[in-house]
């Protein structure tokens, strides 16, 4: 089991990398955390947008090393709107988007809970957790 600390977004995308050339069989969880602190709660639009650019760059790279059986979940811990006129939360959806080499296309629609993600991790990995979310894996595989 490895363990990092939060990084900037260029050097999470780098680690969460060199993850991905490693054999293993878990959970690599990657927090880019200048999404939050450095540009939406800051209200750099601007920022915010370059990084968005350099994560869309990095994730054809990151997909083509994926394996069949890997699973790819992206999503944001709340909404934070750069361009809002306050910098706390904002209410927004966050983005669920999931990806694998096996998927079948589908719109998930808008989740009732983000205990959904807990839930499908839960079932990748025949684990007996219970929590309120829906998992979603059957919809998707």
């Amino acid at each position: 089991t490895e363990k990092y600390a939060s990084h900037s977004n260029d050097e999470g995308m780098k680690l969460t990398s060199e993850m991905i050339d490693k054999d293993f069989c878990g959970l690599c969880f990657t927090n880019l955390v200048d999404f939050d602190m450095k540009y939406g709660h800051r209200q750099d639009i601007d920022g915010y947008a370059k990084a968005i650019a350099e994560f869309d760059a990095f994730m054809p790279q990151f997909i083509n090393k994926m394996n069949d059986n890997d699973l790819l979940i992206i999503t944001a811990d709340h909404g934070c709107d750069p361009g809002d006129s306050h910098t706390d939360h904002t209410r927004e959806y966050v983005p669920l988007m999931v990806y694998s080499k096996n998927i079948i296309p589908n719109n998930l629609g808008t989740r009732t809970s983000f205990a959904d993600i807990a839930a499908s991790i839960s079932k990748v990995f025949d684990l007996n957790f219970k929590c309120i979310g829906k998992e979603f894996i059957d919809e998707v595989f």
